[in-house]
């Protein structure tokens, strides 16, 4: 059987193989707690467009600072949150500027 380009189209959009419709992409969402002086997880991996969420659950202050400078969330202290939007594909290594041992990195694809 032979199929023209516009029926194999038709055919497969019939049988849920294609979208019919292209909808807004959703972004999607992450969290990183900082707790017992350590960013967990200490690596992600997101799309662009996506947010992270850094809250801070320790009592010491804390910021997520990107190595870069590309983000940074400022003083976070206990209970308080910050939200980043990454626009931009790459690896995005972060720390503590209170603590600077400790370290985490961001991969976004």
């Amino acid at each position: 059987m032979t199929f023209t380009r516009r029926q194999f189209t038709r055919l497969c959009a019939a049988a849920g193989l294609l979208p019919l419709a292209a909808g807004p992409v959703r972004a999607g969402s992450h969290q990183v707690n900082i707790k017992s002086m350590e960013f967990i997880p200490a690596d992600l991996a997101i799309a662009v467009g996506d947010t992270v969420t850094f809250l801070s659950e320790d009592s010491p202050p804390h910021t997520a600072s990107a190595k870069d400078e590309s983000f940074d969330t400022g003083k976070l202290t206990k209970g308080q949150s910050a939200t980043i939007t990454f626009a931009q594909a790459g690896e995005f290594d972060y720390f503590c500027k209170f603590h600077p041992s400790m370290k985490a990195r961001i991969t976004v694809a």
